[in-house]
């Protein structure tokens, strides 16, 4: 049931998704401390519960084994006190993850130009293990890949262009608004 607000109480979370360097690390401690929720970086939770970074055990382990640990991790965070979640880009791959964003999340895509990606990430000090190598190629076939996945858990979409992470949070909160 929805509340007087129009929106289900049950989706108490705020997930951001999008591809690599859309700017969800950035955004989501900036929304959360507007929003007095919980920032959450899924990266993060995912390297303090194995011990890796992304990158290291995306290495050691696989793609397959990595994105299961990613859902076990979502799972949990999904579990816990309402948060602001900068979810990886490719969370949305795995259909159980698609469900539990919409079930219970209120969820932004942070859609963002290709060229602007490939600017971001060439300064970014990041290592991201699924665009080693040519990155305009790999967001490029990402982007074909991701895209309807995330547009199928949106509720709102905000074309990030080249804002700065408060003028895409000011974005976020305008659509949020309007939803």
């Amino acid at each position: 049931m929805a509340s007087p607000g129009g929106v289900d109480p049950s989706r108490r979370h705020l997930a951001l998704v999008g591809l690599s360097g859309s700017g969800k690390s950035s955004v989501a401690p900036i929304l959360a401390t507007r929003l007095a929720l919980l920032p959450v970086d899924l990266d993060e939770r995912i390297s303090g519960a194995t011990g890796s970074t992304v990158p290291e055990l995306f290495d050691r382990v696989g793609e397959t084994p990595f994105r299961w640990i990613e859902s076990r991790i979502l799972e949990s965070v999904l579990d816990g006190p309402d948060a602001v979640i900068a979810t990886g880009g490719g969370v949305v791959l795995a259909s159980a993850n698609r469900r539990a964003l919409r079930a219970r999340c209120r969820v932004v895509w942070l859609r963002t130009p290709i060229d602007v990606l490939v600017a971001r990430l060439a300064v970014d000090d990041q290592e991201r293990p699924l665009l080693r190598g040519d990155a305009a190629t790999s967001l490029r076939r990402l982007s074909a890949e991701r895209e309807a996945l995330y547009a199928e858990v949106a509720d709102v979409v905000v074309d990030t262009g080249v804002l700065e992470p408060e003028a895409v949070a000011d974005a976020v909160e305008e659509e949020l608004e309007g939803d």
